[in-house]
């Protein structure tokens, strides 16, 4: 590696470096996932309870304990708060940085590998979940190392990644690694089933598995039927989405570097030939992956998080090799992006009315944010210019790199919008004093990610349970009678606020106000509007 090569190497992880854990804490938890999934973190570390997670004191099997115990541990270090929530997803969204340069660079050149590094970590659809309390960059790690892994040839290794990534998502954590490998070499379908491999394999998952079904003998048809088959062939998990769901995700995924995606397909096929072995694999996991997950009844943008590292390397390796001509088509093609996007952002700008969700939030202005996001793109339309002028390959790459990073660091205060109008966090701020051993309970409604802002569990008026969000929970409701505490039918409320001997907060949304409403005048109470769309009245029980 000459100087000019570890210069470059060094700009892409410093770059990746900042982009995913540049402010890493200060926007608040969205919902529901991260709020589900950092409060069962902290009540994991609260509790110790590293085999069977729980939320809101609930059993939470709806997925596997590792990336709970990753996101405790990181909450060990940097507290409960939500730089502790979401390092562990960071610090595995750098990693699959390290593990991408390290395949592109044995397979294609240094240059090639540092430019992986800056297409994946400018993707937008990687750089979101890997600042999310989320699972999916943790799973994308692992397959994604399981895939490297088993090409190269080190199957005890694949066998422990594909281990790791059904221990944080299920069965589709080995099922991707064994569908691409298999798909780009069915010959190879004999090595991943090696007795040593399943050994492996089976060492690391069956603890887990049978640990967790000794305590709840449901979890074996929970987790592989109804949150996994069921998942993938039903409708019951409205997920749903049409056949192209994944191409507009794909290009909002990757934005700018979609526009490198049609003359490169075109290139690639005239030229298939002479692909290499490294191309054929990032191919067919491109194209396993999608057509998958396309199939599946049950459709999210971040399943296919493996699939856009894939396209990535593939995007990294014909920027590494353009002729002039084509760095001129792919700098006038950026121009000709951020010229029309710059024009769309500066409009809803200047007429804030037309976005939904700021119709949805009184009083929400963002036309600052939006003019910032109108900068960034101008000054990428700009370096497009000179990129388009000097005929260079590395100012093409410093403007398709650039418009995606100005775009989330100066476009970062509508962001904070975004996540704030997303969040529990301003509810449990505006919660006013209660007395120590106030009940807080919320009426046919569940705030997600409440009890982690409060540290307090709340209870939960339902008449199914779907407030949580949790399949499981919802799961187990229906067969567990009575309830567990926690948990109160809609038929049984009158008779649960009667027997109560402690206050109670009780918290509704704005579509239940007549019936806080009810409950509150009944009661001699005043009900208050919290924030946008949330009313709370606190019920003192008699004699107080």
């Amino acid at each position: 590696m000459n100087n000019n090569e570890s210069r470059l190497v060094t700009l892409a992880f410093l770059l990746g470096a900042f982009l995913i854990f540049g402010g890493l804490g200060s926007l608040p938890l969205m919902v529901p996932d991260e709020g589900r999934n950092a409060e069962v973190a902290r009540e994991m570390k609260e509790s110790g309870s590293w085999l069977v997670p729980t939320y809101n004191g609930l059993p939470y099997l709806d997925k596997p304990a590792f990336y709970f115990k990753t996101v405790a541990l990181s909450m060990s270090l940097f507290g409960e708060n939500e730089t502790g929530a979401r390092f562990s997803s960071a610090v595995a969204g750098f990693l699959l940085l390290v593990i991408t340069f390290l395949f592109a660079r044995r397979e294609y050149g240094t240059r090639t590998g540092a430019f992986a590094v800056m297409v994946v970590a400018t993707s937008p659809l990687f750089l979101a979940f890997s600042r999310l309390v989320i699972f999916d960059m943790m799973l994308a790690l692992f397959v994604c190392g399981a895939i490297f892994a088993g090409y190269r040839g080190f199957w005890r290794t694949s066998a422990v990644c594909a281990a790791l990534a059904t221990l944080v998502k299920g069965p589709v954590g080995f099922l991707i690694p064994v569908l691409v490998l298999a798909v780009y070499d069915f010959r190879l379908l004999k090595r991943i089933f090696a007795p040593v491999n399943l050994l492996i394999f089976f060492g690391l998952t069956l603890p887990w598995f049978f640990g967790v079904n000794h305590y709840h003998n449901d979890f074996a048809y929970y987790g592989l039927v109804e949150e996994s088959f069921h998942r993938y062939t039903t409708t019951a998990f409205r997920r749903t989405g049409p056949w192209w769901y994944y191409g507009p995700w794909l290009l909002v995924g990757m934005l700018t570097w979609c526009l490198l995606l049609p003359e490169s397909i075109v290139a690639a096929w005239r030229n298939r030939r002479h692909w290499s072995n490294a191309d054929r694999l990032l191919i067919v996991w491109c194209i396993v992956v999608i057509l998958f997950f396309s199939i599946s009844k049950s459709k999210r943008p971040d399943y296919i998080l493996s699939a856009i590292v894939a396209l990535g390397i593939l995007v990294a390796r014909v920027m590494n090799r353009a002729a002039e001509a084509q760095t001129r088509r792919w700098s006038l093609a950026l121009g000709g992006f951020c010229l029309i996007a710059t024009g769309v952002v500066v409009w809803l700008a200047l007429h804030p009315g037309k976005i939904g969700a700021l119709r949805r939030v009184p009083g929400a202005d963002v036309t600052h944010e939006l003019l910032a996001v109108a900068a960034a793109l101008a000054i990428g339309l700009v370096v497009a210019a000179i990129a388009w002028r000097r005929k260079h390959s590395g100012w093409t790459m410093a403007a398709y790199v650039g418009v995606p990073a100005l775009v989330g660091t100066l476009g970062f205060a509508a962001l904070r919008w975004y996540a704030e109008s997303k969040s529990a966090r301003a509810l449990a701020d505006a919660m006013p004093p209660l007395p120590a051993d106030t009940i807080i309970a919320g009426m046919e409604c569940f705030p997600t990610g409440f009890p982690f802002y409060r540290h307090q569990f709340v209870n939960v008026i339902t008449d199914d349970g779907g407030e949580f969000t949790s399949n499981y929970i919802i799961f187990m409701l229906k067969k567990t009678k009575p309830w567990p505490a926690g948990v109160t039918h809609i038929d049984e409320r009158d008779a649960w606020l009667a027997a109560q001997k402690q206050p109670v907060f009780l918290l509704s949304r704005r579509r239940n106000g007549s019936d806080i409403a009810g409950i509150a005048q009944a009661r001699g109470a005043t009900v208050t509007n919290l924030v946008t769309g949330w009313w709370g009245t606190l019920l003192l029980p008699e004699g107080r």
